[in-house]
């Protein structure tokens, strides 16, 4: 039989428990309202960026619905290349995202007809770095802007801003320099009408292995074969 002092203690202890349980319990409540109201933050975030870019492709008829294309394809490359589902929403945000660095670039250099001079050709190679320093603030999209930093860099090391090369380029910027280059060639720019689809497959095809990353040319021909 126990004695008053062991069930007082026993009492105590199933007490301390319950308290203890309860503050356990409201601390998982309040992580979980921590973790919703960071999830809306990022939303809240990402969607003002994503109306930035907007913006910038409604002032220019030639580039108005690029970056949607090229989000959504870049988006299927990377599921179909086996990444991640996080990983798949990163490139799939940062393809959105590419050209949002240039808002930095002079409206005469973007729209202009004929071929650029030189220092023009300078203030459009800057936007991949303009757009990672817009989006680099923000810690849960650092990988997306190193994506958007880099998806100007070509495997021969011919691209920019860096010269990379090679498995040296990230795997996100590789999926979205495809998707950018077949979108830009079918689409009509100020210098030059569109490609037709058979043709800007052949330019694919020609830069595989070369400018353009083969396995992710590869999987864009797979993914896009019936829809041509």
């Amino acid at each position: 039989m126990a004695t008053p002092l062991a069930t007082a203690c026993s009492d105590d202890l199933a007490a301390a428990y319950r308290r203890l349980n309860a503050a356990y319990q409201q601390t998982l409540r309040y992580a979980e309202d921590v973790r919703v109201l960071y999830q809306q933050l990022q939303r809240g975030i990402y969607q003002s960026l994503l109306g930035l870019a907007n913006a910038l492709e409604a002032k220019d008829v030639y580039t108005r619905g690029h970056s949607e294309r090229v989000g959504a394809t870049s988006r299927r490359l990377a599921v179909a290349l086996g990444l991640s589902t996080p990983e798949v929403e990163i490139v799939a945000r940062a393809g959105l995202l590419h050209d949002i660095g240039k808002i930095g670039v002079p409206e005469s250099v973007l729209r202009k007809p004929g071929t650029l001079s030189n220092d023009e050709w300078a203030q459009m190679r800057r936007h991949p770095l303009i757009g990672a320093q817009i989006v680099a603030p923000f810690e849960f999209f650092t990988a997306g802007a190193v994506v958007i930093r880099h998806h100007h860099e070509r495997m021969n090391g011919s691209g920019y801003p860096d010269g990379l090369s090679g498995a040296s380029i990230p795997l996100g910027a590789r999926i979205v320099a495809v998707a950018d280059v077949y979108d830009a060639l079918t689409s009509d720019r100020p210098y030059r009408p569109a490609m037709t689809a058979p043709e800007a497959r052949k330019h694919l095809d020609a830069a595989a292995g070369d400018t353009l990353d083969d396995q992710v040319v590869a999987a864009f021909f797979a993914l896009t074969q019936h829809e041509l």
